[in-house]
This record gives C-alpha cells, structure tokens and sequence, in this order.
C-alpha cells in the first residue's frame, strides 16, 4: 500500500509504513511530539530503527521536557502512531526524511498523563460515550517577517493588506510553497490568502477530528517555519508582535456529529440550530474564561485580545456577527458549525482542544443556556449598554485567567492533574517574571517626568 496518498488511505499499518520508507528510500524518520506548552520535539531515528519504533517504542529521557517529568522519574517512551506518517518536503543532507507523530508512554507501557495527545484522546473519549464525534476546522494567522543578519526583527516582509494581489503581496510564492508542501503531506488545503496587516497571512485547512486536526496544526506550523527559514524569513505564530496592528489568531470551526450526521443541525428549529449546539455553546460561554488560560496561554495574548482590532472580547454568541466571541456561520446540513474565535496560535492545540470539548460537553449534559443571541456590533456600544445588557468580558491577563482556571473544575478535570500542575507552574512563572520587567513603555512614560 502507498501511503503518500494520505486522502486515499482507511487504515495505515506498521507494515504499510515500513514499506513506504524502503520504496522512497527514506533515511531518518523524525519522532514528533510536544511538550506542555505544545513546542514541537523530536527524536531523530535511522530508518533501520523503525520497526522497532513501531513494535516497542523508543526510549528517550522526559526529564528535559518542559512540563513532563522529574529527574528521578524521566524514563519515558515514545510510541509512533502510522496513521501519522509524513514524508516531509525538504532533505538533510542529500537524504529524504519522514516525520511520524508519537505517544508518550512510561516504561510499564501506560500512556504518559501529561502527554498533550493522551490528553485529548480522554477527551474524546468522554464524547465518544455520549455518542459523539468533534471535527474541527482552524484558521491559522501568522507573519512573515525579514531578518537581520539572520536574526528576526518585527520588520513585515511586505505592505499588504487583506486579500491583496502581487506586487503588493509579496508572499504569494511563499504561501504556495507552504500550501504545495502540505498538499504533499497529505492536507487539504481549503483557502490561503493576505491578512489585514502588513505581513501577515492566513492559511486554512479542511476540518478532521479532534486529534488529526492537533497533528495537523503542529505540522502545519513547523513546516511553514522551515519553508520562511529557506527563504532567509521569520514566520512568528506569537499572537500580537506589532503594537497597532491586527494580531494573529486561530479561529476554531467546531461540530459534533453523531450516527454520521451533523448533531449540530436541525432542520425543523428556528435557524436551524439543534438543542445539541445551543448547549455546547452555552458549556462553552460558561467555562470561556479557564478556556482562555488554555487557548491563550501567553503574556502576549492578552495583547490581542482587546476592543478594536477584530479579536474578541465580550462572551458572547451570535448567527454572523463578528464581534462576538463564538458566531454561528451561515452554512447549514453537515457544514453546520460554530465558530470559536478567541483562541490564538501560540496555544498547545492537544490540550485547547481538550478544554474546548469538555466545556462543550459539559453544556450538553446540563443543558446550559447561551442566553438570547447578539445581533448589534458590541464594538459599537457604549459602556452603559454593555453592562445594561449583562456582556460579560473575557480575562484581561494571563494572570486572571489562571485563576478562572484553578476554581473550574471541568476545564480542570479535562487537563488532569499532572498537566494542570505542570502548565500553570509555567505560566505563572511566565507572568511573575514579566510583572516585575522594568519596560521600555515604563521608560519613556516616566523617566524624565518623574
């Protein structure tokens, strides 16, 4: 069996993979894995190391990974998954490479609580037993910016602006490359084009489940850094590197399906939006603020999460309007879906789609309400309108959205305690040390004032 052609493929085995790497004549395969923060790693094997890879794992030592074990308890595993396989579009050295996304197990062949993948497996899990499957389709925005002797600055590599055309757009070569280079990889690329910065561009690529949809976000960004590297450019997925201009998110496409049908539509309800998804949003407003700490897990994400530059910031849900926090698109029958659009791409995508799911399920179990849709630009409404109407607002800091997080035990529940411990550790730790930086903004503000 061929597995280069990813869209052709129902079941992939240990066999077809071995097979793959003597008939492309495939070196190196790379382990691919996060860690906590969802940073891509890897274990870099000869191909003669693979069937072992595939039959008992690989050993290697988790003591060094951000957020996965101490030195006393580092032996871990990494067990590929062949449904994951990739060849990848570039060679080391002369040599063609693959890459193959892993599970984190321990040495007595149990899955690793605080592997990001394993995570979201439980999640899906739980979904399974109420008879559901979570696809999801995400927008990822990024920059292209110039180096300067090969270090990035925040200097864009174009003046473009959303939707523009060469020469204006000076990425459309590279965002071709990247698109080709996925296709190659087994994506299905729906939409790329200019965003409303200079610099900055957006990439989409068809929905998938849950956990395919998280393989595929890594990958996706990882290669898009490799192809803007070989062209001596710095592609940066950090949520707000420009003051004053767009930042950059991940909008998430999210449906249920259940029996093979879309759970989220219902043709005989008004807009055609069933019990099911009215609920999963209502799970979703009502958890949205520990969502955030996941979602948006960094000091800067906060930066872009504010009032004028398309981000959200009110928790709210409506059928099309932009300024909300979750929207309803306008397709109906199986592309019936609901549109999350606070998260960003700095996120680790296992664990925000884990968070993501359990809050919805949780909606759906209780039956929570979302309350009555907006239909106004809340950007538009003045401050006594907002309070009038009860809009509440998402966190305004990674430090207040840890502490949304600690008190919900659903989202919690969702991360388990080893990665919960582990992930605020660090983004505690991230925001303390930010808090106490004396920075330029302070400098210019105060120094010859005061």
């Amino acid at each position: 069996m061929n597995i280069t052609d990813h869209n052709t493929i129902t079941m992939i085995t240990n066999e077809d993979v071995l097979n793959t790497i003597v008939e492309n004549n495939i070196k190196f395969i790379r382990l691919q894995f996060v860690d906590i923060l969802g940073i891509a790693k890897n274990v870099a094997i000869p191909a003669a190391q693979m069937e072992k890879a595939l039959s008992a794992g690989i050993s290697f030592d988790g003591s060094s990974i951000e957020g996965f074990a101490r030195i006393h308890e580092s032996d871990m595993v990494l067990k590929p998954d062949p449904a994951t396989f990739r060849i990848l579009p570039w060679e080391a050295d002369g040599s063609r490479v693959a890459g193959i996304v892993s599970d984190v197990y321990l040495p007595d062949n149990t899955p690793f609580a605080g592997c990001p993948r394993y995570i979201l497996k439980r999640a899906e899990k739980e979904a399974e037993k109420m008879g559901y499957i979570m696809n999801i389709g995400p927008e990822l925005e990024f920059f292209l910016f110039r180096k300067r002797d090969g270090i990035p600055t925040t200097i864009p590599h174009d003046s473009g602006g959303y939707f523009d055309f060469p020469p204006v757009d000076l990425a459309e070569d590279i965002r071709r490359d990247i698109v080709i280079a996925l296709a190659d990889m087994g994506f299905e690329i729906e939409a790329s084009h200019h965003e409303v910065a200079n610099g900055q561009h957006e990439i989409d690529f068809k929905y998938s489940d849950a956990l395919s949809t998280a393989d595929h976000v890594v990958t996706f960004k990882y290669v898009t850094k490799t192809i803007a590297t070989n062209k001596d450019l710095h592609a940066a997925f950090m949520p707000k590197p420009v003051f004053g201009a767009s930042g950059s998110g991940m909008h998430i496409n999210i449906s249920l399906f259940k029996n093979n049908e879309n759970a989220f539509f219902d043709p005989g309800s008004d807009h055609e939006i069933s019990d099911v998804a009215r609920h999963f949003i209502g799970g979703l407003l009502a958890h949205i603020k520990a969502v955030t700490a996941i979602a948006n897990p960094v000091v800067n994400s906060y930066k872009r999460l504010v009032s004028g530059y398309e981000a959200p910031v009110y928790i709210t849900w409506s059928w099309a309007n932009r300024s909300s926090l979750i929207r309803v698109p306008a397709a109906r029958g199986s592309g019936t879906r609901i549109e999350l659009r606070s998260p960003d791409p700095s996120c680790n995508p296992y664990l925000a789609f884990a968070a993501i799911l359990a809050a919805g399920l949780d909606g759906i179990r209780n039956k929570i309400d979302p309350g009555e849709p907006i239909g106004e630009n809340i950007y538009e409404m003045d401050f006594h309108r907002i309070t009038d109407a009860g809009i509440d607002t998402l966190p305004t800091s990674l430090s207040l959205a840890l502490d949304h997080l600690k008190s919900d035990d659903v989202v919690r529940s969702a991360l388990g305690e080893h990665a919960y411990n582990a992930f605020t550790r660090i983004a505690a730790a991230q925001w303390e040390e930010y808090r106490v930086q004396v920075h330029q903004w302070e400098l210019d503000r105060y120094l010859q004032l005061l």
